[in-house]
């Protein structure tokens, strides 16, 4: 499973995140699941399924990209 998670504050100042997972189905497709809302909230989602880690790959790239496009940044894992 590979994750990328991204944050951001709304004009309200709340924080939403916006995370996108590439993983194995149980049929051996691929899928990419991409989760978005107010941390804490129930989350809206969409999953796509992929015949190859290659196409996924590309989809989730390209899901990251435009959430960063409208202004989400990766969460830092500061301890």
């Amino acid at each position: 499973m590979l994750d990328c998670l991204l944050y951001r504050k709304s004009l309200d100042n709340r924080a939403l995140f916006y995370r996108v997972e590439i993983a194995m189905t149980l049929f051996s497709d691929i899928s990419v699941l991409r989760e978005w809302g107010v941390p804490g909230g129930r989350p809206r989602s969409v999953m796509q399924h992929f015949g190859n880690w290659r196409d996924a790959s590309v989809a989730a790239d390209k899901a990251r990209d435009n959430a960063q496009k409208r202004g989400y940044v990766r969460a830092s894992l500061k301890g």
